[in-house]
């Protein structure tokens, strides 16, 4: 089977299941963001387990009266996974898989990490709040720094992150005056499987694991 029909048949299929029970807008609304990554797969810009993670995480927003785009282009030549309007608010969502890239093979904790806590600092500034979208068996890690009151936020904390940035994403680098005011709002817990996604409030998901995840940049 050729790769671009495999990769539309996943689609359609969990297009199926998402809609099962939708209403028309709700299904003319994720009809839409399905083609726009069908374009954008034959443009090998996006790949089926990032997509269908953006499609069930799309259903959810939709349903909680937003406006939803995919593949968002934003100010400072950088995309975003999901971009979503409601009234005057803004939400933007980055969808994580997990995967580390071969290079990465001997430092995949501090790799992630440091991916993570980049895209809190890049992106949360685009929008009124900013969340991530992770796959159940990944255990999310990013400093405890950004669930705390910018004001309370420790000069050492501040220059921690920034350092864990410059590891791996250092063009351009952020700011320490980013870092203060960077924020993750919500945890999307994105269930391909079945169709479902749980939103987690940072701090609980944070504290309902016993450790720190190698990080304390408070």
């Amino acid at each position: 089977m050729a790769r671009d029909q495999k990769f539309d048949e996943d689609l359609n299929s969990l297009l199926s299941r998402l809609t099962e029970h939708s209403s028309e807008t709700t299904v003319e609304k994720l009809t839409q963001l399905r083609e726009r990554l069908i374009q954008l797969h034959k443009e090998n810009v996006v790949k089926i387990n990032h997509s269908v993670m953006e499609l069930v995480c799309a259903k959810h927003l939709i349903e909680k009266g937003f406006d939803v785009l995919i593949e968002h282009p934003l100010d400072g030549n950088i995309t975003c996974d999901l971009y979503g309007t409601k009234g005057y608010g803004s939400l933007i969502v980055e969808i994580e898989t997990g995967f580390v890239p071969p290079d990465h093979a001997l430092d995949p904790s501090t790799y992630i990490a440091a991916r993570i806590a980049s895209k809190i600092v890049r992106y949360s500034v685009h929008a009124g709040k900013f969340a991530i979208g992770l796959p159940p068996h990944y255990v999310l890690r990013f400093p405890s720094l950004f669930i705390e009151p910018s004001r309370e936020r420790k000069s050492q904390g501040l220059v921690a992150v920034r350092r864990l940035c410059d590891l791996y994403y250092s063009n351009p680098p952020v700011s320490l005056d980013e870092i203060r005011s960077a924020r993750i709002h919500v945890i999307y817990v994105v269930d391909v499987d079945e169709a479902k996604v749980w939103e987690v409030e940072p701090e609980k998901y944070m504290s309902d694991f016993a450790f720190h995840f190698g990080i304390n940049a408070t």
